[in-house]
This record gives structure tokens, sequence and C-alpha cells, in this order.
């Protein structure tokens, strides 16, 4: 039995990864158990016991071991392989694997939260060692990983994320009709989707949407979508403040529905991603499954995500981004060679390739 951790609560970029595993493993031979942390709503994970006779939560055997490492023995689960989806490992009575999405926190700290910053850092380096593989989501993030985490190239497999194949097909006519009347949408906006906060870049989408001519804004919304992340209350204020004189601007910070999320993708025109960080990109595969022209950027790992199928402005440069948008919405040779790329960039990255390539990543390890 193969057991990937889940991690609870809302559905952000590690969330979609850990249950697009859960729903694929299956079909590639590997029979799946649960775990999360903390406990997900609606799921009951099995109990993890650590040493003998007691019995813990996989909550506690997480602190206890990272806390105390010489006091418990190793935990124990009925299975083979136990898969952790986001960086809380604790040692098994099998082999680990652990997903390393980034290095975020320890590279770039300015742009985390920092409470309890250090301690949290501390505690990552600490529990990404008891792994006895890693997975990384791209090539870009294997140095960050040796370097931050001092695990040895070796002991690490890309593999990359990707797309449901339902993305690929067009909604239902009446579905996306409720959905844009519901959320006060009209087809062909610039959207954005991401946790607001500073590695995002909001605020320069912002900015590049306001440099468009006015006619464009007149014809196309620009719609940001996600929750309120750490540092976005002046980009909130913002926001306000720019509805108020009448600009655009939508944003949907409680849209939570895969379904209605794909909705929201279908009808946009351009999708706008100049991130300043990302180990992949999920919202770029997605955009390109769902067959929307692309402005993403030139750092981090989303030039190997895209592969040219995207346009990658200077992320720090809004003139570069506000004429990326404008090009894709005036030059309609480059938007059908962005679309047709786009969704040829995507049928490479499936959740069932991603599923299919980490099975082969646990056989690897279990033939050593």
């Amino acid at each position: 039995m193969i057991e990937p951790g889940l991690n609870g609560g809302r559905l952000d970029g590690i969330g979609v990864y850990t249950q697009a595993l859960l729903e694929q493993l299956p079909a590639q031979g590997c029979a799946v158990q649960a775990y999360s942390w903390p406990r997900a709503r609606g799921r009951q994970p099995g109990d993890i016991t650590v040493g003998r006779p007691f019995k813990r939560t996989f909550e506690h055997a997480t602190a206890m071991d990272t806390l105390f490492p010489g006091f418990l023995h190793r935990t124990k689960v009925d299975a083979d392989i136990f898969h952790v989806t986001d960086y809380r490992v604790v040692r098994m009575n099998c082999p680990v694997v652990a997903t390393l999405h980034d290095a975020l926190p320890i590279k770039y700290p300015e742009w985390c939260n920092p409470n309890a910053r250090r301690l949290k850092n501390w505690l990552q380096v600490k529990a990404a060692k008891k792994a006895q593989h890693i997975i990384a989501p791209s090539h870009f993030a294997i140095p960050e990983l040796v370097e931050c985490f001092g695990v040895q190239e070796k002991n690490i497999s890309v593999v990359l994320q990707g797309v449901d194949e339902v993305w690929f097909e067009p909604p239902p006519a009446k579905d996306m009709l409720f959905t844009q009347r519901v959320h006060r949408l009209q087809p062909g906006y610039f959207l954005f989707v991401g946790t607001l906060q500073p590695r995002k870049n909001i605020d320069r989408v912002i900015d590049a949407y306001l440099a468009l001519p006015k006619r464009v804004r007149e014809e196309r919304q620009l719609v940001i979508v996600g929750a309120p992340g750490w540092r976005s209350e002046q980009t909130i204020e913002r926001i306000a403040a720019l509805r108020k004189k009448r600009e655009r601007i939508l944003w949907l910070d409680k849209l939570t529905s895969q379904e209605q999320l794909r909705h929201v993708y279908h009808g946009a025109g351009v999708f706008v991603f100049p991130s300043l960080y990302e180990g992949f990109g999920i919202p770029v595969i997605e955009a390109f499954a769902a067959g929307v022209p692309v402005v993403a950027s030139s750092a981090s790992a989303l030039p190997e995500v895209s592969q040219g199928a995207a346009l990658e402005p200077d992320p720090l440069s809004v003139p570069d981004i506000s004429e990326a948008m404008l090009s894709l919405v005036d030059d309609e040779f480059l938007r059908r060679r962005c679309i047709d790329a786009g969704r040829a960039r995507a049928q490479q990255l499936t959740w069932r390739s991603t599923a299919r390539k980490t099975a082969a990543v646990y056989h690897a390890v279990l033939s050593r």
C-alpha cells in the first residue's frame, strides 16, 4: 500500500497536486491510503502506530519525531512506501519519498510570512533529511533543493506536474453561463489565478492592465481569482479603490469549486501570470489546457514549464507585461500560435503522466 500525505484545507497548489495523485495513482497499480495534517474534513485517516504499544495521531507523531528524534521508535504504517506531498516528513518503518516543491521560504524569506520563519525553516530542513528520495516538480528546483535542504542530487527525481484531462473539454454552455452570471463575468477577460501575495506580482498585473488602451479596458475585465495571502492588505484596498473609480477589475476571493474555476478559465481571453517565483506553476498548464493564450514570465521555473508556448516578459517590467497582454488581444496570428502551442504543451503534462512517473519513482526506490 502506498500512502501519500494530504495537506488539509483550501486546495492550493500542493493541495491540487496531492488530490491529483490520490485520484490517479490507483490506475498505476498503487493502492492508496491518505493521511493528513491537519486532518481534512470529511476524511478519516487511519491510525499511525508510534512505538509500542502506544498509538498516536499523525499530528502527534510528526511533532514528537521532529522535536525528540531519539525518543520514539520509527512511526509504523502498513505500507510499502510513504509519500509526503508537502514538507512534514517523519521517519517511517518503510521508505519515505517526499515532494519538495521549492525552496522559497529559505532562499527568499522576504517573500514569506516572517512569523516563526526561522523556526519553520529549521524544521523543514530537518524534516527533509528523513526522506530516502526527493521528487522535484522541475529541473529549476534541483539546485535550490540541494543548496537549501542539503539533499543529494542523486536522490532527486524530477516529475513535472500537470492538469486533469477534463480541462481540455469545453464545459457545457449552460454551466458556463451560470458561472458567468453568478460572478458577473463578461467573456474575453484577462485572468489571473493565485493567492494574493508579493511573489505572485499582482500589483504589476494591475499596473499593466491600467496601462492598456482605454478601448481594451472597456472591452475586457481584469479578473483576479485567489484567496488573500500574506501582505495582501494594500492590494485588496487598491482593488476596492479602483472599482469605486469604475475600473473593470473583479476579485473573486471565495471561488473554491474546481468545476467553476474551470469555467472561469474557459471564459478568459488572456491568462496573465507573470509570477516572480514558481517551483512549477500549475495555473499556466490549466490555462494551456483550456485553450487560453498565456502571458507568463521569464523567471524561475515558468520558462521550463511553458517551453515557449507562452509570452515571457520580464516580470519586473510593467510596460513589458502590458505589451504582452495587448499583443495577445490585437495580434490574431500570435494569439492562435500561443493557443495551439499551449494545448500541445498541456497534452504532455497531464496528471495521468505525473502519476505514472511518480509510480516509477516508487518502484525504483523499492528496488534498491
